[in-house]
């Protein structure tokens, strides 16, 4: 009863910051122009672009199975892709549930341990983190200027004007942070043998363990050159499904490949925010970021913020609906291969 309670209110927690974000993002625009852009586009580029995502998602489940193997079990594909699927959509009701659902979903099919399943799916949120990671730090390397002016527009500034009445707080704060960040870490590394009575400071201190440990086994599978291709692949698909939405918008077309790896790492931090499916905060990033680095309106910006997020969410739920049926349906023996 009282999990119920608590998951009921995280998800009502962020479903209302969801909203608040649409608010934020939707708040100063034309409608009636948004309305207009919207009824012009060309909506057969976004069926390529499903096209690149869907293959980012076979990639995916291929990815997941090479880390499956290690552990003694060979799932067969569609299992693992429907186990994927199912997860995603999963993502959409609760942030961050899907990576246990998928686990589960795999699990229960395939009749392998879950908690082992977790494991990998740890290793492979590590792999996405960095490859995030790298892409942000080689926009920051070929456009450090923009992405700054990006931020303090955006975000920085946005903050410090609710701080403008208390004169040097900015950077009271800043230190505050460091100094917390630093003692914390000091602590933790100083304790950890008695933090590890406690249940929180446990699971962090294995999950962190997992990590390591995940990353190392990476070196040792059977296929990691196959590993290393899919993950490129994967990023790959996903900048070509964020670039080829611009063609769809007569006034983005003229953006290049380049500013959509721009678009993808501010979208990609935008995903990982604690809302459902990244509501709110896509729209909102993905659009200012448009309208700064190449000066497209705010409300062209959000067409195409509109046009990416809507029909991968309407992918991932068909495919996501149709997977949890197929994964979790009775006496559906798998047949050997």
């Amino acid at each position: 009863m009282r999990k119920s309670i608590i998951q009921t209110l995280k998800f009502l927690a962020f479903l209302f910051t969801g909203i608040i974000l649409l608010w934020i993002a939707f708040k100063n625009v034309d409608f009636k122009s948004l309305k207009a852009d919207l009824e012009e586009a060309d909506y057969y580029w976004l069926i390529l672009s499903v096209l690149f995502g869907f293959l980012a998602y076979l990639s995916r489940t291929r990815r997941w199975m090479l880390l499956i193997h290690p552990l003694g079990f060979r799932p067969a594909f569609w299992n693992t892709f429907h186990g994927l699927m199912t997860g995603y959509l999963a993502n959409i009701a609760l942030p961050r549930i899907g990576e246990i659902t998928r686990c589960v979903a795999l699990g229960k099919k395939e009749k392998i341990p879950v908690d082992q399943l977790v494991g990998t799916v740890v290793v492979e949120r590590t792999i996405d983190f960095i490859s995030l990671l790298i892409l942000t730090i080689v926009i920051f390397l070929t456009s450090g200027v923009l992405i700054k002016e990006f931020l303090k527009e955006n975000i920085i500034e946005p903050v410090q004007s609710k701080l403008a009445g208390m004169p040097g707080i900015t950077w009271i704060i800043w230190l505050t942070l460091i100094v917390i960040l630093v003692s914390v870490m000091i602590l933790m590394m100083r304790y950890r043998k008695h933090l590890r009575h406690i249940r929180f400071f446990s699971k962090m201190f294995d999950v962190a363990k997992g990590v390591i440990n995940g990353l190392k086994t990476i070196t040792g599978l059977e296929r990691k050159w196959e590993f290393v291709f899919h993950t490129f692949f994967i990023w790959l698909n996903y900048a070509l499904m964020t670039w080829v939405v611009v063609f769809a918008i007569p006034s983005t077309s003229h953006l290049s490949f380049w500013n959509s790896i721009f678009i993808l790492v501010v979208g990609g931090l935008a995903m990982s925010a604690p809302v459902q499916g990244g509501f709110g905060a896509f729209h909102y990033l993905v659009s200012r970021g448009m309208a700064f680095i190449e000066g497209v309106s705010l409300e062209d910006g959000l067409v195409y913020a509109i046009l990416t997020h809507e029909s991968q969410l309407l992918f991932v739920i068909i495919v996501g609906a149709v997977s949890f049926f197929l994964i979790f349906r009775k006496h559906n023996k798998r047949k050997p291969v």
